[in-house]
């Protein structure tokens, strides 16, 4: 087939293919709930049926309150208005990030190193957090100056604008400028840069006239990881915001040909963008996969046995414990982890309520909630319950969750990894790209609360259909999965980059097989760059469960009850996204502490996590060549004298001149 006809029908197909996935994604949630978890001959028959019932456009309706209108006439304008505000929001943190990158390039190193510290500090800040203290301080300007700077929520139809598209652009402003300053850095420390020095050339017109040019593809690719960070985080923001965006309206009517339409609404523009680029910067490229076949070992897969995995693993975070940065997070992380564990074991009331509290001459003093105070430090809860306690107890199931979901994805990602890099050829490859690209423009947030709610809530009276432990191991599955196509993908393109390297093509050549490279030559230059993978997806997980804890969608499960008075929904395993949920209340009555603490948690994790990252990459680096300015800590470690010799600067009296005759 003619290639320039072969380019379009590609194009289509992966749309088409795309499309299948939505299609499976939106009947999903009505399957569990009707069907049951493991009933997989019903989603199957359910989502033939929905294919059929979908391709008709006169089933394409929306039911609201009694009326029944055209999907077209409902979501069009709400989706006008969501698209606007995430492009928006995309293309300010793009130019913010790069006007900061090229800042702290041109500054010094003290300088860049402390705005550096800023804005990792800032992608440690749950997008919740941005937008309550952005709602708490417009509040509080127009108090004290009568000035209102900003809409900040709708009112009678009103749309607004500016501050849900500034508070969603900080997250793709921190991702871009983190992304724009690596490849930045390891560009400078390439041949080429070296060269243009050599000629005198101004360190702006290095920057402007080769670096910017040479990442430019690299950081569109990274590109689509922060558009979908970004759409994840439009779902949580629109609720935030009272905005009547394209999410309202699908969680009010929750069938799932509204799902559908509306994620193929949100799907199709970035999908658009982003195959029509690739095919258009591989439009010359003709697909001959007879020079990409691999010859395959004897040996099976299922022989690619886990211990190698986790005794290399082991080595690898032996070295790693050495570095500062990564010895710091990892002790926080563990330190609440063990701590949780004692406190529950060893204290007989691991959560204690407070429902009055009266003087000595039985006055009331405080009504639950309580604010922090001697009684409560951290103040309670509307139910009375200790936040501390819940913050103390919760911590096991929050972080070791968290720690799971990173690890399935990881490990997950890097065994199929090995049979995408390994057992596919070149032009399966491609297609398996293309297919998988489709999931980085499907909102996270959106899908697991799509997937998530059949099964996690449970009414009082009725409970839950299903054990904790099974609520447990299938919200597991599910962010798990959700996520594992995309590891894949990254994992397998990482083993293909290390493998063209010069030691790799010698060991094949010399007759090395498959699991010889791999675990000789390949994963122990591939661990690092897992570790930071690790620490990136539990920095994500638990992003994800402070954006489902908002939707009172608890680990665990979330207990509610029916009646005329009923309790607010509450976490059955008193996660720390369980406190999440009374955000808006919180904000309302000015009981600020029942959100701000549980997010400062959530802050200090993702913290420690980013200290485990930034460790791993400081020695990803070094090894690169790329220079990492670091601070001894007095009493870390013993320096010797060649390496004090190395940070010192030389003395005078260091050097003795001397004379040497030369003839003629």
């Amino acid at each position: 087939m003619n290639k320039y006809v072969a380019v379009p029908l590609r194009f289509i197909l992966y749309y088409i293919l795309g499309i299948l996935g939505i299609m499976g994604v939106s009947v999903a949630p009505q399957v569990l709930s009707e069907k049951g978890l493991y009933n997989f001959v019903a989603f199957i028959e359910e989502f033939l049926k929905f294919t059929i019932y979908f391709a008709d456009p006169g089933n394409w309706e929306y039911n609201y309150k009694g009326q029944v209108d055209s999907l077209f006439n409902v979501l069009w304008e709400p989706y006008l208005y969501s698209m606007t505000i995430i492009l928006g929001a995309i293309a300010l943190g793009l130019v913010l990030a790069l006007i900061f990158a090229v800042i702290t390039f041109f500054l010094p190193t003290p300088l860049s190193s402390t705005l550096k510290k800023i804005l990792n500090f800032m992608e440690s800040v749950p997008d919740l957090l941005f937008a309550f203290l952005l709602q708490l301080f417009i509040v509080f300007f127009f108090k004290k100056y009568g000035i209102m700077l900003m809409e900040f929520t709708e009112f009678d139809g009103v749309q607004i604008y500016a501050a849900p598209i500034f508070t969603l652009a900080i997250v793709p402003m921190v991702s871009f400028f983190r992304i724009l300053l690596l490849v930045m850095e390891e560009e400078m420390v390439k041949d080429h840069i070296e060269f243009a020095r050599s000629k005198g050339l101004s360190r702006s017109r290095i920057l402007f006239s080769h670096v910017m040019k040479n990442i430019t593809p690299s950081s569109f690719y990274h590109g689509k990881l922060i558009i979908w960070g970004t759409l994840s985080s439009l779902f949580i923001i629109e609720t935030l915001f009272d905005m009547k965006g394209i999410t309202f309206y699908i969680t009010q009517d929750f069938r799932p040909v509204v799902i559908a339409y509306a994620l193929i609404l949100l799907f199709t523009p970035f999908f658009f963008i982003y195959q029509g680029v690739y095919l258009w910067m591989n439009r010359a490229a003709v697909i001959d996969d007879s020079h990409y076949r691999i010859k395959k070992d004897k040996v099976k897969f299922s022989e690619w046995k886990i211990w190698g995995f986790i005794a290399t693993s082991w080595r690898a975070w032996k070295v790693h414990m050495k570095n500062p940065k990564f010895a710091g997070g990892f002790t926080i992380i563990f330190g609440m982890i063990v701590y949780s564990f004692c406190h529950s074991l060893f204290k007989d009331e691991p959560v204690s309520q407070l429902y009055y509290v009266k003087d000595d001459d039985g006055t009331l003093i405080s009504v639950p909630p309580h604010a922090p105070s001697e009684f409560m430090v951290l103040g309670s809860d509307y139910n009375g319950f200790s936040i501390l306690d819940q913050l103390i107890v919760g911590a096991k199931y929050t972080l070791i969750f968290a720690l799971v979901v990173a690890l399935l994805r990881v490990i997950g990602g890097f065994y199929l990894g090995v049979g995408y890099h390994f057992f596919l050829n070149e032009r399966r490859k491609n297609w398996v790209n293309r297919i998988v690209d489709s999931i980085h423009f499907l909102p996270l947030s959106l899908i697991a609360y799509l997937l998530l709610r059949p099964v996690l809530w449970g009414l009082t009276f009725e409970g839950f259909q299903h054990s904790l432990f099974e609520r447990l191991v299938f919200e597991a599955i599910v962010l798990t999965i959700l996520v594992l196509p995309l590891t894949m993908v990254l994992i397998g393109n990482e083993l293909k980059l290390i493998g063209q390297q010069d030691f790799v093509v010698s060991a094949k050549l010399l007759g090395g097989s498959n699991r010889h490279l791999l675990w000789t030559h390949l994963f122990p230059h591939l661990a690092p760059r897992m570790f930071i993978l690790f620490g990136q997806q539990f920095i994500q997980t638990m992003l994800i469960l402070v954006h489902m804890g908002l939707f009172y969608l608890f680990l665990g499960g979330t207990i509610v009850s029916r009646g005329l008075l009923p309790d607010p929904p509450k976490s059955a395993t008193f996660e720390w996204s369980g406190l999440i949920s009374s955000s808006k209340e919180a904000l309302m009555t000015e009981k600020y502490w029942i959100v701000l603490f549980p997010l400062f948690a959530f802050m200090i994790a993702i913290f420690a996590m980013q200290l485990v990252v930034q460790g791993v990459k400081e020695i990803q680096q070094a090894k690169v060549g790329v220079r990492v300015n670091k601070k001894p800590i007095k009493g870390w470690k013993k320096w010797s004298k060649s390496e004090k010799a190395k940070v010192n600067p030389p003395l005078e009296g260091d050097f003795t001149l001397t004379h040497q005759n030369i003839k003629g």
